[in-house]
């Protein structure tokens, strides 16, 4: 799948809870579901600048594409990332440095998460994307 076929397929999902506390416990469900980060990189180096919560994220390329994987001390921030490695996980690093992540706006993500959360999940996106064009300059 595309990242925006897997974006299409998230707005969906979304739309199908009535409020934002059934979209909670998906986002929390969700980081249940994140592939983990191994321990040996649950270090400073890895972890996401900005984000009020403790957030691992490790790339990793195979096959010429960039695989994410990730954990964080808080069940919502866990589920934010996680959300984000569904996403952009899988693909080529050009593919995750060109895309417009324009499911974060449709599913009300923004005006949801309190301002901390906000900038954390900007944070996120902007990690993942240096960590792509960091891949793809390598490459």
């Amino acid at each position: 799948m595309t990242i925006n076929e897997i974006q299409n397929e998230l707005i969906e999902d979304f739309a199908f809870f009535t409020d934002w506390m059934e979209k909670y416990e998906y986002i929390i469900q969700l980081g249940k579901e994140v592939p983990l980060i191994d321990e040996q990189y649950k270090t400073e180096e890895y972890i996401i600048k900005g984000c009020q919560s403790k957030v691992w994220l490790y790339p990793e390329v195979k096959d010429g594409k960039v695989y994410f994987t990730a954990d964080s001390d808080a069940i919502i921030t866990k589920g934010l990332v996680s959300l984000m490695v569904k996403v952009l996980s899988g693909h080529t690093a050009k593919e995750i440095v060109d895309a417009d992540l324009y499911f974060v706006d449709e599913i009300g993500l923004k005006e949801h998460l309190s301002p901390t959360r906000a900038n954390g999940l900007l944070s996120m996106i902007k990690q993942m994307k240096l960590y792509a064009l960091a891949l793809q300059v390598n490459a």
